[in-house]
């Protein structure tokens, strides 16, 4: 009987892993969604004349590769889920 609670015990810990996995990487993905609404939408929706400066857009590039890099770190965790 040791053996068969082993490979449940085993099993939880697995589906326990991989959920902290999903939730890590659902928290990274709103965050990228945060950084598309604060620093894209917020740079298109400006209407300050400066916001169109090559300033401004190298603002909105940050914002943007940043969301990127947020969004690609969260598939990079869900690749490690284990079956």
């Amino acid at each position: 009987m040791a053996e068969g609670e082993a490979g449940i015990d085993a099993s939880r810990r697995k589906l326990v892993g991989n959920e902290r996995r999903k939730l890590a990487a659902g928290a990274l993905d709103r965050l990228s969604t945060a950084f598309l609404a604060v620093g894209v939408l917020g740079q298109v929706l400006s209407l300050k004349p400066e916001s169109t400066t090559m300033r401004g857009l190298a603002v909105f590039g940050r914002w943007l590769l940043g969301a990127a890099l947020l969004h690609w770190a969260g598939h990079r965790i869900l690749g490690g889920l284990r079956a």
